[in-house]
This record gives C-alpha cells, sequence and structure tokens, in this order.
C-alpha cells in the first residue's frame, strides 16, 4: 500500500547554479553547480519519502536520460512508474544568488506524450487507485496536453473516491478548479492570475480563497513566500508566518510545503498544526540544497517556531 502518488506530467533535470551576485550582460563565475531529478511532483515525493512515508511517482520521463531519476528514487525508495517517452527529458537551468537571495530560472517545454503514452498513464492511475488514496497532480503542463488536463483527471480519480491536491498554474489551475480537487495550493502570483485581479490585502485573498469552497474545495492554501501563507478551510483561516533561518536555497520550497500538507492530513491534524508543519516543510527545504529534508529534530523544531495566527473576515483585516 502506498500512502501518496505523485503526478508529473512534465519533469525537468535541474541543474542549479549557485552565483555571486549574478548580473546579466556579463560574465558570472559559478561557485558550485548541482544536477537533480526535479519536477514538482518529484520534489514532492522525495520530502515524503524523506519524512517516512511510502509514495509512488508517475508521470512522463524521457527514456534517454532517466538513469538520473531511477537512482533518485531507489535511492529514497520511492517506487517508480512513470510511462518512458522517446527523446530526453527537459532540462531546467536556476541561477542561484545567495546574498541576495534571488533565484532566476530558465525552463526548457519538455516532452510532448503521444494519445497513446496518456491513455498508458491513466491506466497507471487505476491501478495505483487501488492501493493509495492521496493523489498529487502538480507542475505545469508539456506540449501537447490541452488545459483540462488536471481536470480530467480529477474527474477519473474522484470517480474512484480518491482525494486529490493540485499545485498548478494559469489555465491549467483555472480548468482545474472546476473539477473540485479537495486542497488546492497555489502561491500568491498564481492565485492572482486565477482571480483575474490584484488581491492586495488578507481579506481581498481569504474571501476569494472562501469562494472556491463552494466549488467542492475543502482547503486553500496560498503561499507568499517571506510573508508566509494563508490556510482556508470551511472552519478557519490562519496566517502563517516562518521564522527567518539561514536560507540555502529557494528552490522546492512550495513543493515541500504540498509534502507537509500531505503529511499533516495523514496523520490527521487539524488546520492550525497543517499549517505549522507544512511551513516547517518548507522551511526545511529552504535550509538544505536540493529536494531534501533535514532531520526531525530540526522539523520540530521549525514547527515550534512557527508563528500562527487566526483570521477573522468580519473582524476586517489588513
Amino acid at each position: 500500500m502506498m500512502d501518496v502518488v505523485t503526478v508529473t506530467l512534465n519533469p525537468a533535470i535541474d541543474q542549479t547554479l549557485y552565483v555571486d551576485h549574478f548580473q546579466v550582460n556579463t560574465v558570472n563565475r559559478m561557485r558550485s553547480m548541482h544536477l537533480d531529478p526535479g519536477g514538482k511532483g518529484v520534489n514532492v515525493a522525495s520530502y515524503l519519502a524523506d519524512y517516512g512515508l511510502r509514495v509512488a511517482v508517475t508521470g512522463f520521463l524521457g527514456s534517454d536520460n532517466a538513469t538520473i531519476f531511477e537512482e533518485w528514487f531507489a535511492r529514497k525508495g520511492i517506487l517508480n512508474r512513470f510511462i518512458y517517452l522517446p527523446g530526453r527529458t527537459r532540462t531546467n537551468i536556476k541561477i542561484v544568488d545567495e546574498p541576495t537571495q534571488q533565484t532566476t530560472e530558465i525552463n526548457m517545454p519538455g516532452l510532448p506524450p503521444t494519445p497513446p503514452a496518456f491513455q498508458q498513464l491513466r491506466g497507471t492511475l487505476e491501478d495505483l487507485a487501488l492501493e493509495c488514496d492521496w493523489f498529487v497532480l502538480s507542475g505545469n503542463l508539456p506540449p501537447g496536453l490541452p488545459a483540462t488536463t488536471y481536470a480530467e483527471l480529477i474527474r477519473q480519480l474522484k470517480a474512484r473516491g480518491k482525494r486529490v491536491i493540485l499545485d498548478t498554474s494559469q489555465e491549467a489551475l483555472r480548468e482545474g478548479v472546476l473539477a473540485g480537487p479537495h486542497i488546492l495550493k497555489p502561491n500568491l502570483e498564481e492565485f492572482q492570475q486565477l482571480n483575474g485581479a490584484p488581491l492586495p490585502t488578507l481579506e481581498a485573498i481569504e474571501t476569494k480563497a472562501r469562494a472556491l469552497l463552494s466549488h467542492g474545495v475543502e482547503m486553500v492554501i496560498i503561499s507568499m513566500g517571506k510573508e508566509g501563507a494563508v490556510f482556508v478551510d470551511a472552519a478557519h483561516t490562519y496566517l502563517v508566518q516562518p521564522p527567518a533561518i539561514p536560507i540555502t536555497s529557494t528552490v522546492g520550497a512550495g513543493d515541500a510545503m504540498v509534502a507537509g500538507v500531505l503529511a499533516a492530513c495523514l496523520q490527521g491534524l487539524p488546520l492550525e498544526d497543517c499549517a505549522r508543519l507544512a511551513t516547517a516543510f518548507a522551511l526545511g527545504a529552504l535550509s538544505t540544497v536540493g529536494a531534501n529534508l533535514p532531520e526531525r529534530a530540526v522539523l520540530e523544531s521549525f514547527v515550534n517556531h512557527v508563528s500562527v495566527r487566526a483570521l477573522h473576515l468580519d473582524a476586517g483585516l489588513t
């Protein structure tokens, strides 16, 4: 039996370059470089495996450079159920400027899956649904798949009584919301795009998040970088603010938050404790290189230093 299945339709090999005081239109000297298997669902699976959960991964991988993924999954104890496509999985370049804590990303488009490959994926999800209740659909869509793809997969999984977390953006998010995933985790920019307008206050964010709860969504989490995150369900709204810590890399922090939400849900934690654990996971990602969590004692320390404040719409927010 699996605790969680993550679906990554457009994975990537992340080539992370560490540069001090990165500048455009000039020569930059690289200080160090890491190659890691990536893609949002792959990252989520990695964090969950570090936490001790049983995880399976699926989606589409290029067969020509799959070894880095296969070795990673074997090392982490993750069940590999990816569908293999001819060609190479894309490489994304991330330039991390540690002194300024800024990351510049250059993302490639990815491999287009064929219709038979997509049907094979749907069959794989049917098989995995026999042994798992939680599914994570995350990341952007590869070329050739319509914006309704995640909505289609959400409906397939919900028809089997499964619970789904969606973490994507733009039209894929807009269409996916209509299928009623149980949990949504956009960042603030993605959430504003979904609503078609800036959301300058916590009141505006909460109001729009609550509007989604009437469409079958049970929880909405809006991550806001250094400002923390807003967690909303039918009964509560919490503003979560992380402590200041030394940041090693911002890559994967949102995926770690998704993993923390899942870990909390599997433990049956209430929303406030879910918010603390999810934020601790994100802090763990910020403090490490690659999609790895620190030791449990470090995570517990983060949990204890996370600030959680209940927000009440009728009291007015600023």
